[in-house]
């Protein structure tokens, strides 16, 4: 089956993100976060374990942040605030990751959302379930030019 590019990034495009799968975003449920960083940006997370994530970030504007257990990395936008992904590294060594839906062209499509809680999980069954249900990830930084 031929993979489906799901493009997307922050509102100024200093950070974006290409999600590739074989299937269709109107396919995915998005999984909304109920902890507090996550309520406060909405953000919802979609990801297909056979598929691929990979970021796009101009270092300047790249912006990291940890919360809770400290296990899993939320990508902000410097510039313009917005939450694009998140990642984690596995017990393997694997770089996993996660796109906000709020990040990804055609959100619209994703038309379903549960509610999940992975606040309330000890830290080594989060990254057992990310395991389970987030993407392999690339992270790739350059500086942008000043033009």
């Amino acid at each position: 089956m031929t993979a489906i590019l799901h493009a997307g990034g922050c509102h100024c495009g200093a950070l974006r993100l290409e999600f590739s799968s074989a299937r269709p975003l109107r396919s995915f449920v998005a999984r909304a976060c109920d902890c507090d960083f996550c309520t406060r940006h909405r953000a919802a997370w979609v990801s297909d374990p056979a598929g691929q994530l990979r970021i796009l970030a101009d270092t300047t504007q790249l912006q990291r942040y940890r919360q809770g257990s400290a296990q899993a990395e939320f990508l902000l936008c410097r510039e313009c605030g917005v939450l694009v992904a998140v990642m984690a590294r596995a017990v393997d060594g694997r770089l996993l990751g996660a796109a906000n839906r709020n990040a990804i062209n055609d959100r619209m499509d994703l038309i379903e959302e549960t509610i999940v809680s992975p606040r309330l999980l000890a830290p080594d069954s989060k990254l057992a379930r990310w395991s389970e249900v987030w993407m392999p990830t690339d992270l790739v930084t350059c500086q942008a030019s000043a033009t």
